[in-house]
């Protein structure tokens, strides 16, 4: 009986390279039944918007006496006190939201805004709440608060995703740009929570002066984080998102983005 005839050299790599057609067929055979991607396959967390989804703001207007400088403790205290219990209540029907800070010498002055998009049904019932929460009323009672200015639900304000985007911006960030913000407004409440969770409790019947110092001591807090871990947690990874590439800034002694 005569032994098996090896392959040569030749021989072996012609049927490697005839193996390696028949994977890589029948590879793209499976391939051909494997269901298309979606055309939008980035992940939203947030809720798809109703047809009738627009923009709404609940505007509170915090005393700022004239020879004082703001008290920026007060904004946190509405986003924690007040407008997280509407947010825990609503989360599936609030498609996006955002907070916005500011306070300069105008008729506008020192203004805490929540910023939310939802169906006109939805802005009424928060608005109904918040005008309802208790912290809300000891705050105006105390004056801190000075009004609470909300949209007209029976108008119809910006209706797109990106009508509340800076319009000098291009039309790919402002419409991308109000999901960024809301993980920012996301990331600044839990600060303030986590914060606030540490601390002994106040009692609901708590004098509203020590409420108010609570939260002076928390905003202290997040400004100590804010300037030692600012740079790195936050800056750094978004520099990180776009390949390091750097930005024109306007350069001062202290630098503000």
């Amino acid at each position: 009986m005569s032994s098996p005839k090896i392959p040569s050299h030749r021989t072996r790599k012609s049927l490697n390279r005839y193996a390696l057609i028949g994977v890589v067929a029948a590879l793209l055979a499976g391939c051909a039944s494997w269901p298309a991607p979606p055309p939008f396959s980035v992940h939203r967390p947030s809720p798809t918007p109703s047809p009738d989804s627009a923009w709404w703001a609940a505007r509170f207007r915090v005393d700022w006496p004239d020879d004082a400088d703001p008290a920026w403790h007060s904004d946190l205290l509405i986003a924690h006190r007040v407008v997280q219990p509407v947010l825990e209540r609503h989360l599936q029907e609030i498609s996006l939201w955002r907070f916005h800070r500011r306070a300069a010498r105008d008729a506008g002055g020192h203004q805490f805004s929540f910023i939310f998009f939802a169906s006109p049904e939805t802005a009424a019932r928060v608005y109904s709440e918040i005008s309802d929460n208790p912290t809300l009323q000891q705050a105006r009672s105390s004056g801190r608060i000075i009004a609470v200015v909300c949209d007209d639900t029976a108008s119809m304000p910006g209706r797109s995703i990106a009508d509340t985007s800076d319009p000098t911006w291009s039309a790919p960030l402002r419409q991308a740009w109000p999901y960024y913000v809301m993980g920012a407004s996301q990331t600044w409440l839990d600060l303030i929570s986590a914060i606030a969770d540490g601390e002994p409790q106040l009692e609901d019947s708590s004098a509203f002066a020590e409420l108010d110092q609570r939260y002076a001591e928390i905003n202290a807090s997040i400004t100590t984080l804010w300037q030692k871990e600012g740079r790195h947690a936050f800056l750094h990874h978004l520099n990180a998102l776009f390949g390091y590439e750097p930005i024109v800034i306007i350069e001062k002694r202290y630098m503000r983005f």
